[in-house]
């Protein structure tokens, strides 16, 4: 084989390896772009009016923000629900979720509790676990609130079902 015919052999290997290399790059980025991406922006997101909760009841609040799932970006849709509770001090919000199984508490006014309805775990009021019976691994996923005027926001986040750990997902 000659010096020619090896550079000739070599060049063409080279350019056949980068026409198959780049547009198997270009799917595989363009597959995985969903999961780069996130399911739903972070940040802060207004959820209520301070004067409109009222003082130690907790209040259902569904929380919306920009959801991206798979190709698609939609604005302003549900992305969960939250209860809010206005103490003397503080403004507490907490996950619906049951953390033990995911299914969606219930306040229950007569008790003064949040109740499971599928397995039956309650918590109290501050989201710790009522009945340390409880199939709950720990109380309600407390999140973080911020107040700016009279607006109540939250950091909406989601976290990892029937672990001890509070573990953010989202």
């Amino acid at each position: 084989m000659q010096r020619r015919d090896w550079f000739k052999k070599l060049a063409s290997g080279v350019i056949g390896l980068g026409l198959v290399l780049v547009p198997l790059g270009a799917g595989i980025v363009f597959l995985l772009d969903p999961l780069r991406r996130g399911s739903q922006k972070r940040g802060f997101k207004r959820v209520a009016s301070k004067e409109g909760l009222p003082l130690g009841v907790p209040r259902n609040f569904t929380v919306s923000g920009t959801r991206t799932d798979a190709w698609e970006t939609a604005a302003e849709v549900p992305i969960g629900a939250i209860y809010l509770i206005r103490q003397p001090e503080e403004i507490q919000a907490f996950q619906v979720t049951c953390p033990h199984a995911g299914c969606f508490v219930d306040y229950d006014p007569a008790n003064q509790r949040f109740l499971c309805p599928c397995h039956e775990s309650s918590f109290n009021l501050d989201g710790s676990i009522k009945d340390p019976r409880s199939p709950a691994p720990r109380g309600l996923d407390r999140l973080e609130v911020k107040v700016q005027g009279s607006d109540v926001l939250v950091r909406y986040q989601e976290f990892r079902k029937g672990i001890r750990e509070q573990i953010a997902v989202s």
